[in-house]
């Protein structure tokens, strides 16, 4: 049972979706704790912090641990360990990172051993098994000019040594054409694949998911369209797959500045809340794109309710064209573009690509998001804290 005390917080607010109830938005509200904001080019023991793209949180150390998406390219693939002094937290546009404190830095190691070679590897999911003592890792693979790379989860050591791998099926892989766009290509689009982590519940279930569809289950998401991701499944114990729903992304939230340019959304990161229920992220982004009353980032980050319930399983089929197919339900649970500073300021969102149940605060549930600034000086780390309060009960 991979349940801590923190998240059994949660039991008693996600009661009725266990009793397979309707599923409302106003079952319970997530309210805007603060933001922290690390500046892009800081460093720990010899590494640059940045492209941090996932977050979880260890109860037994009070911890954080987040893996960076660098291909070994700046420094060694890893991962840190962090503190979160959610005390420091500020509902302000400069709230500075006083609260936030890198502890330890990883290597993730090879199968056989040694760091990964630059441009080998794109680490992008990371969760903590807290009773098995082990970390599992999504590695997104690649589909580009430069080459196809087929995308993996891995367990590793809390050492960062390999441990194994779990068995990805075969249409996952790349293959025909760079884009994935032609008839008869197969697998993920490149930089679209396993970007999120969870486990379930009962800790015997690891799920990952594509964060736009695969090549012969939808077009990419853009202005206009959506995209069919899938919802993939393992068994902790043996590493096979097991059951896989297709999530529907959302099409671009906004359009950008200019119509053509590059714009994108999909599914970046997600947390179990209960049988084959999960809170997602989906991370919209277009060019010069401002939601209105916000400033200027392009981005658009918004947490949806998912239930899988009573989705299709999906597993085994090549592609899903020609099958009827009922996807996951989905309910909004919060724009974060409606959220408020204290002096009435819209909040600034980066690149939100990571989420986890953080520590009690102030007698209430938290998540935690954590945004992956891609190593540019324009953008920045930012971990921004919402509390979770129950809707009262009739």
């Amino acid at each position: 049972m991979i349940l801590n005390f923190i998240r059994k917080i949660f039991v008693i607010v996600l009661a009725v979706w266990s009793l397979a109830l309707p599923v409302h938005a106003d079952s319970f509200s997530l309210s805007y704790l603060g933001q922290q904001i690390v500046p892009s080019g800081i460093t720990f023991d010899g590494t640059v912090v940045g492209g941090l793209s996932s977050l979880d949180y260890n109860a037994n150390s009070g911890r954080y641990l987040a893996i960076s998406d660098d291909r070994s390219s700046i420094n060694p693939a890893r991962f840190y360990e962090l503190s979160l002094d959610l005390v420091k937290f500020q509902r302000s546009s400069n709230p500075g990172y006083a609260g936030v404190s890198f502890n330890a830095v990883t290597i993730i190691q090879q199968p056989g051993g040694g760091a990964f070679v630059t441009n080998t590897v794109d680490p992008e999911g990371l969760r903590f098994d807290l009773s098995r003592n082990k970390i599992y890792w999504s590695n997104e693979g690649r589909r580009s000019g430069a080459g196809y790379r087929n995308p993996t989860v891995c367990e590793m050591n809390i050492d960062g040594s390999h441990v194994r791998a779990f068995a990805v099926p075969d249409y996952y892989h790349p293959s025909g054409s760079r884009h994935g766009l032609r008839s008869g290509d197969k697998g993920i689009y490149d930089n679209l694949a396993f970007e999120s982590l969870t486990i379930s519940k009962d800790g015997n279930t690891l799920y990952t998911a594509t964060e736009n569809g695969l090549t012969q289950d939808s077009p990419p998401a853009a202005v206009g369209n959506g995209s069919r991701a899938r919802i993939l499944s393992f068994n902790i114990a043996t590493g096979l797959p097991g059951a896989e729903y297709i999530y529907n992304v959302e099409q671009v939230a906004v359009a950008p500045i200019v119509p053509g340019l590059y714009a994108t959304n999909g599914l970046t990161d997600m947390v179990a809340i209960g049988d084959r229920q999960f809170i997602t992220v989906e991370r919209s982004y277009a060019l010069g794109a401002q939601t209105p009353g916000s400033p200027v980032t392009g981005k658009t980050i918004r947490l949806f309710y998912v239930d899988a319930r009573n989705a299709t399983d999906v597993s085994g089929l090549e592609s899903i064209a020609g099958h009827n197919v009922k996807a996951v339900t989905k309910t909004l649970l919060l724009d974060l573009s409606e959220l408020k500073q204290d002096d009435g300021a819209t909040l600034a969102l980066d690149n939100i690509e990571g989420i986890t149940f953080g520590p009690e605060f102030e007698g209430k549930a938290t998540l935690i998001l954590v945004s992956d600034n891609n190593f540019r000086s324009r953008q920045f780390t930012q971990f921004v804290a919402l509390q979770i309060t129950p809707a009262p009960s009739d």
